[in-house]
């Protein structure tokens, strides 16, 4: 009877701990996607029944109620365009130029995939904010303060990620998605 217990106890220990890490591995990026560009990670097929179960347990544990491909494309960033872990102690700078897709967005998230509530309510920004005049050079700051036309709010000095969504993205951008130009994430100053 012992025996048959402790075989018990160490199956369900043994079966919390690998669902745990596995939970755990998969909510941490996009890594497990497999497409990398820059910064950016991102997977075929996301939002299909498609995806590989990689992908699908992913996109289940972050909660992103993904769209078909042919409807959007998911890039994730939790590294500067220098490798550095995205922290909230520092200012950025996301600089780009034309997406082929019909509509873009660019949004902020805690490492859990949850929006980080913030004084000024603004999370995101999107391609309907750029003038025609800066849709082929653009650029937000990722900041506690305004500091440029286009900017995203920093509440705290947690690590956070940032999304970038493609809305009816071109074919060109669908085939070439790990080898397109994507926009550049660059760190300023930091606090100590």
């Amino acid at each position: 009877m012992r025996t048959g217990f402790r075989y018990g106890i160490m199956l369900v220990v043994g079966l919390v701990l690998g669902t745990g890490a596995a939970a755990l591995q998969l909510k941490q990026s996009f890594a497990a996607m497999g497409i990398e560009n820059g910064p950016w990670r991102t997977g075929e097929k996301v939002g299909t029944a498609d995806a590989s179960v990689a992908t699908r347990a992913t996109v289940a544990l972050r909660g992103l109620l993904a769209l078909p491909e042919r409807e959007a494309i998911y890039f994730n960033a939790s590294t500067d365009s220098q490798g550095r872990e995205l922290s909230g102690k520092c200012r950025y700078r996301v600089a780009g130029g034309a997406i082929n897709a019909r509509w873009w967005s660019l949004t902020l998230y805690d490492k859990a995939g949850y929006l980080i509530p913030n004084p000024a309510s603004v999370y995101s920004v999107g391609s309907a904010a750029i003038p025609p005049e800066e849709k082929a050079n653009w650029t937000v700051d990722i900041a506690r303060q305004r500091t440029g036309a286009h900017w995203i709010a920093m509440p705290d000095d947690q690590p956070f990620e940032l999304t970038l969504r493609a809305y009816h993205p071109s074919r060109d951008l669908l085939a070439r998605r790990g080898s397109v130009p994507l926009p550049r994430i660059e760190r300023g100053e930091c606090d100590a």
